[in-house]
């Protein structure tokens, strides 16, 4: 089944649900980052970036972002990406969350991961809106914790 937040987008009070949670869970952690992947995490990132007095900073697929960049290679279960990062866009020492709507095999998060400690920034957690418990996407997050909201199993179609 494919899974997708679209209806959950589509309702304001789910929604705001989601982003106050995400917020409840990092307003004491000290985060100055939030790291959205590209597309969606980019629909959750601002929002949470914005709760908590951090800048949200775009993970994008390559050549969408203007000026220098750094980026990091990576395998999918059925191919190759990249994802890139302006250069000067987190700094060293800085506190990231990375935030996506679903996590499957955990190799776009771990991408990202890599990317931000490559400029030897502290990934706090990866956060998803959805995690696919069959595939166990966390054994691939290089030791960082991973944090679902919801997985598919009991859930009905409203959702997913």
């Amino acid at each position: 089944m494919f899974q997708d937040i679209t209806t959950l987008l589509l309702d304001y009070k789910a929604f705001k649900h989601t982003i106050d949670i995400f917020v409840d869970r990092y307003k004491d952690m000290h985060v100055s980052v939030v790291a959205g992947v590209e597309a969606r995490g980019f629909m959750f990132g601002p929002s949470i970036a914005l709760a908590l007095g951090a800048k949200f900073v775009p993970l994008r697929k390559p050549g969408k972002l203007p000026g220098n960049v750094i980026s990091k290679s990576y395998d999918l279960e059925y191919g190759h990406d990249c994802l890139e990062m302006h250069v000067d866009a987190v700094k060293a020492g800085e506190r990231v969350i990375v935030i996506d709507d679903l996590v499957a095999t955990g190799g776009t998060l771990s991408a990202a991961i890599s990317l931000l400690e490559s400029v030897e920034a502290e990934v706090v957690e990866c956060a998803c809106v959805i995690g696919l418990p069959e595939v166990k996407g966390q054994h691939m997050l290089k030791g960082k914790p991973l944090y679902v909201l919801v997985e598919p199993s009991g859930l009905d179609d409203h959702l997913c």
